[in-house]
């Protein structure tokens, strides 16, 4: 689903066909704002333990399922989540992992070469994790 960040939270959920309850919306408020991927942790935190596991987990797997939030990558078994729109249909933008603090960064606005695969595979979306040590850290 491609939609547009001015578009209402409330109508972002009903062109998902999804029902409107204030932890959605909630969630849907803290990756709005958030200018990198998140676990379910970090939202879970940022919402000051407003609402149980169960529920942040529920509501972000609709959210993927609906194709409102990308799994945008895993590390240490751990999914991050982010808006969908901040990807295009076949590639999602680059993210950055720094091996020293732990952060995470969208790279936004960066690109990169799609992979040329066996004509015999069917790729359904490109994602690239880059390891390194931020601008803070590398000094």
């Amino acid at each position: 689903m491609n939609f547009d960040m001015n578009s209402s939270k409330k109508d972002i959920l009903k062109n998902a066909h999804l029902r409107c309850t204030q932890a959605r919306l909630d969630i849907l408020d803290v990756l709005q704002h958030s200018d990198m991927a998140l676990t379910q942790k970090q939202i879970t935190d940022l919402l000051k333990d407003k609402y149980d596991k169960v529920t942040i987990y529920r509501t972000l797997k609709a959210f993927v399922h609906t194709d409102i939030v990308h799994k945008a990558y895993c590390r240490g078994k751990i999914w991050h989540f982010e808006l969908a729109n901040r990807c295009g249909k076949e590639q999602c933008h680059p993210h950055f992992s720094c091996q020293l603090c732990g952060k995470n960064f969208c790279l936004v606005g960066t690109s990169y070469p799609a992979v040329q695969i066996p004509k015999n595979f069917e790729s359904l979306r490109q994602k690239v994790l880059i390891e390194g040590f931020c601008p803070d850290c590398k000094n």
